[in-house]
């Protein structure tokens, strides 16, 4: 957890990330990428407003990164970042409600909703197969942790582990940082165009991609939910190597063993790979076969994506040449 404090935080926030805040009223959940200068992802934090503060949820030692970067980036403005994750723990419920006044700091999971100023790849969200999965996160001081887990299981709330709530996120296809996310990794080979990107605010790093992109199309790496053969009771690890024919295409990010699907697995391939293939990923022990299911086409264009123009003038021709050319 960050919390971000000061009458500047979300104008401020606003300006430097991908998402627009200008406005964002008190318990209303969304997320928002930092992008480096060529549009990729450097961090991603779920985000809710209290009131007095902003928080960002994010992964791990992901939050001290994140903090001393938002730090970094203070200058002169009335805002004040701290790193609080020693002091609150994330809480995950099975609910789809945001958090009412009186209950503590709560994010609602907004995948895969489109939210405004966002696009889609992939299927529209009554189509979706995340649109099931109800997900918040409930920020309680970690000294009364041990206490609200106690009161949800007195009210006859169940205790899970990751392993059930990773495979229904796999299920969902929603992308984490730390699994989906690496060094070349942008937003729309992941349709988190969704959730974390708004594509008509103002300027912020990043976001020449993030138009680039979008508007040409063809994101160079595409992710996909993979239907593992499990007869041989195999299992890939994240990282696992996924082939065709012999040749690399990608990498396994996520892994999760579904309580109806069975082995399931989330990975980042190459555009070009068809969406009808089978494939083969890499397990210890042998290799197993898997089944894709599309999540970002490999056509890699969006629902609104723009017309396409034409050339911006006729008739030019490269100096000392007689081919046609256009300017752009």
């Amino acid at each position: 957890m960050v919390r971000v404090s000061g009458p500047d935080r979300l104008s401020w926030l606003h300006s430097i990330t991908s998402q627009d805040l200008t406005g964002l009223p008190p318990r209303t959940s969304t997320e928002l990428l930092v992008l480096s200068p060529h549009g990729h992802v450097e961090h991603a934090a779920a985000v809710v407003d209290d009131g007095e503060a902003t928080w960002l949820v994010t992964e791990g030692s992901h939050a001290a990164d994140l903090a001393a970067w938002l730090d970094r980036m203070r200058f002169t403005l009335r805002v004040e970042v701290a790193d609080v994750g020693d002091e609150y723990a994330a809480l995950g419920e099975a609910v789809d409600a945001e958090g009412e006044e009186g209950e503590p700091v709560t994010w609602r999971d907004p995948w895969p909703r489109v939210a405004a100023g966002g696009t889609r790849y992939g299927p529209p969200e009554e189509e979706h197969p995340g649109r099931e999965r109800a997900w918040r996160l409930v920020l309680v001081p970690r000294a009364e942790l041990a206490d609200a887990v106690a009161a949800r299981e007195a009210a006859g709330w169940r205790l899970v582990g990751t392993w059930a709530t990773e495979a229904l996120r796999v299920e969902a296809w929603r992308p984490r940082l730390a699994t989906e996310v690496d060094h070349r990794s942008i937003p729309h080979e992941t349709d988190w165009l969704r959730t974390a990107v708004h594509l008509h605010k103002g300027c912020y790093r990043g976001q020449e991609t993030i138009a680039r992109v979008h508007n040409l199309g063809r994101p160079p790496r595409r992710l996909v939910m993979l239907h593992l053969d499990g007869s041989g009771h195999l299992l890939p690890v994240a990282g696992a190597e996924v082939t065709l024919d012999g040749r690399p295409v990608g990498a396994v990010t996520s892994v999760g063993r579904h309580h109806e699907l069975g082995p399931v697995a989330l990975a980042v391939v190459k555009r070009s790979v068809p969406p009808d293939a089978v494939l083969l990923v890499d397990c210890e022990g042998g290799a197993v076969t898997a089944g894709q299911e599309t999540v970002v086409p490999g056509e890699g264009v969006s629902a609104d994506r723009p017309a396409a123009r034409g050339p911006v003038a006729r008739g030019l021709t490269p100096r000392g040449e007689g081919a046609p050319t256009s300017m752009l």
